[in-house]
């Protein structure tokens, strides 16, 4: 049986990893974004001192679901959990917009 030799591919930044996946631009957008949430979450948790199953009560949420998060398992996770999980830490999201290329 031969093995295929398979090339790896680069990538330095999320709209660098959309195209080599044959995704949008708007697909890198919302998975640096979901990325900067997931990260803000590991951080808040870690600094709260609180056990994830806190965490999760206070959010609405299963502490097995929140363990993913924390393990970087973002599947079947709403963007909108992860929102709500860091509101009931306290935090607010601010958001800003910046154009990076003309809309197609």
């Amino acid at each position: 049986m031969s093995r295929a030799k398979v090339k790896p591919i680069i990538v330095r930044n999320t709209l660098e990893l959309a195209k080599a996946l044959g995704l949008s631009a708007s697909d890198a957008v919302e998975m640096d974004v979901r990325s900067q949430l997931n990260d803000k979450i590991i951080a808040a948790v870690t600094k709260s001192g609180l056990t994830h199953a806190q965490v999760a009560k206070a959010a609405g949420t299963s502490r097995s679901r929140l363990t993913a998060i924390l393990n970087r398992d973002r599947t079947n996770v709403s963007t909108d959990l992860m929102l709500r999980i860091l509101a009931s830490m306290g935090y607010r999201t601010k958001m800003t917009f910046t154009r990076i290329r003309p809309a197609a």
